[in-house]
């Protein structure tokens, strides 16, 4: 009997748990609707840890309370991105949720807000961008891309705005993943001229752009097939590697590079600036040793590998003169090769023919 009114107590304890989150829960809505966000925040964050118990009525309920919430504090700038991608996650679960229990209350409106804040995080990745947030740009273009990673242009966008806004370590990421997913950026783009502004802008389909012309916003239609941006991609993440020093990785990119565009004459350049810089690391290391026998033969070693690595920038830079003869910065870099191996003749013959 003792047992039996255990049970009965502990059942009791969860009715009455599950009716108390569904209380606060409804404040939660109601200090939404009054516009007092904070208030409605921090009921939700009060009773979060409760949630993963509920009943998935419940849980539906609260997690389309929450991704209100925070899609409103985004949507306010504050924070944008981190609260949009909260919001994003909480629409998410009341999708998985509802899907899991048939009983779709508010799928419908999840889905909705979604494709809302993918346009306003569009428009305000643009915003940003013209206003030179850069890096609040890059951010809110990434935050698009997890949405729907189908949609990569937004990808490009996040890698573009970081390497703008000298943020290299996140850049290198967003780079790294265009490579990865084989980006090219192949297929057709959308313009249209913007009415007010008379700006031409580009559209993630036709059917954005018509419905937008449709309204009277945009006219001038026009589609455009551009090249692949594949070099472009590898060009831009082995400058954003050598600005983080990591040669290696810039010298593996700018090879890549060279592979898609033979004749791309700033890889040839930049593919013997790195082996001057690799050239460096060598001089550090040679800096760093003593006068012992050992240190001494380590040293004799290390300047016979810089002198190979110096060498080996010749025939960049040579290619590189070949398909611009008169290029001042291969042409300067080649005569400070020559000079550093004392290879008096060839700087001769180049310095007199400049």
């Amino acid at each position: 009997m003792k047992k039996n009114f255990k049970i009965l107590g502990f059942l009791l304890l969860i009715t009455a748990s599950v009716f108390a989150q569904k209380d606060e829960i409804k404040e939660a809505q109601s200090n939404f609707e009054k516009g007092k966000i904070q208030e409605a925040q921090a009921i939700l964050k009060k009773i979060e840890y409760l949630i993963v118990n509920a009943p998935d009525e419940t849980k539906s309920d609260f997690f389309y309370i929450k991704g209100n919430v925070y899609k409103d504090l985004a949507t306010k700038n504050i924070d944008a991105a981190a609260n949009f991608a909260i919001a994003s996650g909480a629409y998410q679960d009341v999708l998985l949720y509802e899907n899991d229990s048939r009983n779709y209350k508010y799928a419908f409106k999840a889905n909705l807000a979604l494709k809302d804040m993918k346009s306003v995080l569009v428009n305000g990745a643009f915003s940003d961008y013209k206003e030179g947030k850069f890096k609040e740009s890059a951010a809110k273009s990434y935050e698009v891309y997890l949405f729907d990673k189908r949609d990569t242009l937004n990808l490009l966008n996040a890698a573009t705005s970081s390497l703008t806004a000298k943020d290299y370590t996140t850049a290198v990421k967003y780079y790294e993943q265009l490579r990865k997913i084989n980006y090219t950026g192949r297929g057709m783009v959308y313009y249209a001229t913007n009415k007010k502004t008379k700006l031409e802008e580009a559209f993630i389909s036709m059917s954005a752009r018509e419905s937008n012309i449709r309204e009277g916003l945009f006219e001038k239609p026009r589609n455009v097939f551009p090249p692949s941006k594949r070099e472009e991609i590898l060009s831009d993440l082995a400058f954003a590697c050598l600005e983080t020093k990591d040669y290696t990785k810039a010298d593996k990119y700018y090879e890549e590079g060279l592979q898609v565009n033979p004749n791309c004459v700033d890889c040839y350049i930049n593919q013997a600036f790195v082996k001057l810089q690799l050239k460096k690391d060598l001089v550090d290391q040679m800096a760093l040793l003593g006068n012992s026998a050992n240190d001494m033969k380590e040293y004799d070693k290390l300047d016979a590998k810089k002198d190979e690595i110096v060498k080996s920038a010749i025939p960049y830079l040579k290619k590189a003169l070949s398909l611009e003869p008169k290029n001042e910065d291969a042409i300067k870099s080649l005569l400070g090769v020559y000079r550093a191996l004392n290879m008096t003749a060839e700087y001769n013959t180049l310095k007199s023919g400049m």
